[in-house]
């Protein structure tokens, strides 16, 4: 699995295409030939990008834990799926993000890429730095999620 890391400031063209960071492509797998999948983020006001591959195994999670002839796992499908869509680098290494999915994430001129684990999300300029935590808030939330004993067998 591919851990992106870093923040980066791209611009986006008036075609809505956003050249994808070099120091990015040199994270992933060489296998990978440019390919992603684009989504609107389940809990942010941002896009969500994910190489191929971990599109892949996102999807295989996804089949593990619902089943299609249930309602609600039904319309959980719908959802997450919705206005998704596939990208490839050009040759000049830009992808072309649709204007809808730009256009929910409020992404105009600038936009952050922001390595993210296995994906990286996509954020308007303004939106990234208007939610960024405190440092009081994030050393709160830290504690409350990792501050816990790690080893079990210690308690």
């Amino acid at each position: 699995m591919i851990t992106f890391v870093g923040d980066h400031n791209c611009k986006v063209d008036e075609k809505g295409r956003i050249t994808f960071p070099a120091s990015l492509k040199k994270q992933m797998n060489a296998s990978s030939d440019g390919r992603f999948v684009v989504k609107k983020d389940i809990f942010e006001q941002c896009l969500v990008l994910f190489p191929i591959e971990e599109w892949e195994r996102q999807n295989s999670i996804i089949r593990s834990k619902v089943n299609p002839y249930n309602k609600e796992h039904n319309k959980f499908l719908r959802n997450f799926y919705r206005g998704s869509a596939e990208l490839i680098l050009d040759s000049n290494n830009r992808m072309l993000i649709p204007k809808r999915l730009l256009d929910l994430a409020e992404i105009s001129k600038e936009a952050i890429l922001a390595g993210q684990d296995g994906k990286i999300e996509i954020w308007s300029k303004d939106l990234y730095e208007s939610v960024e935590q405190g440092n009081d808030d994030f050393a709160a939330l830290a504690e409350k999620i990792m501050g816990g004993n790690l080893n079990p067998e210690i308690d």
